[in-house]
């Protein structure tokens, strides 16, 4: 990474302004190495404001930059790719792709033997706190690295199988929208035995994070960390029991698996291999 690496992100919605965002955090860009592209350019002066580069050429962007990040909805990837494809350069390119449903053969029928990557961030990217998923074809290794490393600098990474990147979209990209129902759940009850909303919110996103941190950091399954606050007849069994009487962990599990499912629709506005 340099600060003279020029990055093109083509789709300024909440997933590129969170990229946006987070890589000019790092301190390791200048802002005007940054391109963020929008139908609605007008959407994206609050990184214009920032000295990001905004446009809504997607073309002009692809030529300017050498990593190209793709950030735009399923169903507009295939007229993204048609109009940028002859403007990619194997030699100096490589593509980054965050779209859901959409598979690295499929991408390199339009942008032939430019090197490809697909990722799954989520949108604590603005903060480095993502988790991002990656994976590339054996011949696509070096470029791996390197998107690899940027992505390192925006929070943690895993290089899995590309047959896994769909789970990832629902467990690391969805799960930030099930981890805040969960958070705002929590601050609900909070409220309810007696805290002001922001008190029981600080508390209850504090603690989320301190668990968090417990399993990554030492590295143990949840329910180990779960028998040290469970003692006998005590209070904390009795709300998990009773939380788990009204289905809590077999909803949360349903929901992911159906959000997995999901994706499924998705495919027919890919296309086919």
């Amino acid at each position: 990474m340099t600060d003279n690496l020029r990055i093109a992100i083509l789709g300024g919605g909440n997933l590129g302004n969170s990229l946006a965002s987070g890589l000019l955090q790092t301190g390791k860009f200048r802002a005007e190495n940054l391109i963020v592209t929008r139908r609605k350019v007008q959407l994206l002066n609050h990184l214009q404001e920032q000295n990001i580069q905004v446009t809504s050429d997607n073309r002009k962007a692809v030529e300017e930059s050498r990593l190209v990040l793709i950030t735009v909805k399923p169903h507009q990837m295939q007229a993204l790719l048609t109009e940028i494809q002859d403007v990619l350069v194997p030699a100096k390119h490589i593509l980054v792709s965050s779209v859901t449903g959409f598979s690295i053969n499929q991408i390199r029928s339009f942008c032939g033997k430019v090197p490809v990557v697909r990722i799954m961030p989520n949108t604590a990217a603005a903060i480095g706190e993502s988790m991002t998923c990656l994976a590339a074809q054996e011949d696509d290794k070096e470029a791996l690295k390197e998107v690899q490393a940027l992505f390192n600098l925006l929070g943690k990474t895993l290089v899995i199988g590309e047959e896994l990147m769909e789970a990832s979209t629902v467990l690391g990209a969805c799960g930030v929208a099930f981890a805040l129902r969960f958070l705002r759940a929590m601050t609900q009850g909070g409220i309810e035995i007696g805290f002001p909303s922001e008190t029981a919110q600080f508390i209850a996103a504090q603690t989320l994070r301190g668990a968090a941190g417990l399993v990554l950091i030492k590295g143990q399954h949840p329910e180990k960390e779960i028998d040290k606050v469970t003692t006998p007849m005590g209070i904390t069994i009795s709300g998990l029991n009773e939380m788990e009487h009204n289905g809590f962990s077999s909803a949360l599990i349903k929901g992911i698996v159906t959000s997995f499912h999901k994706i499924e629709n998705l495919q027919p506005l890919a296309g086919k291999e």
